[in-house]
């Protein structure tokens, strides 16, 4: 069959068995398939596919409708404009978290930071952004999953910041020399714990390790809020992602600590608040 008949075929099948944006997947999985960008499916949509082509390709249109997720079949996400390596080991990251990348950015090239320390780093895609973006800077990230970690060294020497970054297997603080950075940031696991049965089926193909924030969604917010002022410099910043709803309980985390000030958060593109910023006393 020719590409376009292929692509249509598959769009159907994705869009009668309710996946969402059919024809963007349709057409990223094509692209895919033949290792080619998407002016070559438009300029070359006539010509004919192999029949392994076809085969792979509706193989994964079904992964896709069980719930599998593209980035997982393709193993790359885009993510400040870089491409990241990703598998069923960590959460993808997504477009959100470039609020909280860009907001730290912003700070650390105000302050001249020099030390930055991520929680939680998965896939690296926080940590391996502050890295190209910033200029003179280490950042040390951590995560308690080794296999995580793995895919964390694997996007930092392809995006070429290996010898910026310092990984460390640790459960938030836990295995974290006591020294001193500008910056702490993390985008921890969020998700209550009695709600994840509720997400979407791709996103429960992801590790529940990087979704499971407790009963009340806000267990990692507590720990890191709590110890992060050992960690800090004098007048250091904390940068956390947050979910849609939980701006108001993360901040009174804050203020209850008594020791932090200049707080306020910031919206995503959705208008939904995103991120929350503290500065230590």
């Amino acid at each position: 069959m020719q590409i376009k008949e292929v692509l249509r075929k598959g769009m159907i099948k994705l869009k009668t068995n309710g996946v969402k944006e059919p024809s963007i997947k349709a057409r990223l999985l094509m692209q895919y398939i033949l290792n080619k960008p998407r002016q070559y499916l438009l300029v070359y949509d006539d010509k004919e596919m192999t029949l392994r082509q076809e085969v792979d390709y509706f193989k994964n249109i079904k992964r896709l409708i069980n719930g599998v997720p593209l980035q997982h079949i393709t193993k790359s996400q885009e993510f400040m404009k870089m491409n990241f390596y990703v598998d069923e080991n960590v959460l993808i990251p997504r477009p959100d978290t470039e609020i909280l990348v860009e907001e730290v950015i912003k700070i650390a090239k105000e302050r001249n930071a020099k030390k930055i320390l991520d929680l939680c780093t998965g896939s690296g895609a926080i940590a391996v952004s502050l890295a190209k973006y910033i200029e003179n800077i280490q950042i040390t990230a951590t995560d308690i999953s080794t296999k995580a970690l793995r895919v964390a060294k694997l996007n930092a020497v392809n995006n070429n910041v290996e010898d910026k970054i310092t990984f460390i297997n640790s459960n938030l603080f836990e295995n974290i020399p006591l020294e001193k950075y500008d910056i702490i940031v993390s985008n921890p696991p969020y998700i209550k714990k009695n709600e994840i049965l509720k997400l979407d089926e791709e996103v429960k193909k992801e590790p529940i390790l990087a979704l499971d924030g407790g009963k009340d969604g806000l267990d990692f917010y507590r720990k890191i809020i709590h110890e992060a002022d050992g960690y800090l410099k004098y007048k250091g910043y904390l940068c956390l992602e947050i979910g849609y709803n939980q701006k108001i309980d993360v901040i009174e985390l804050i203020e209850n600590e008594e020791k932090y000030k200049y707080t306020y958060g910031k919206k995503d593109l959705y208008d939904n608040d995103r991120i929350v910023v503290t500065r230590l006393m």
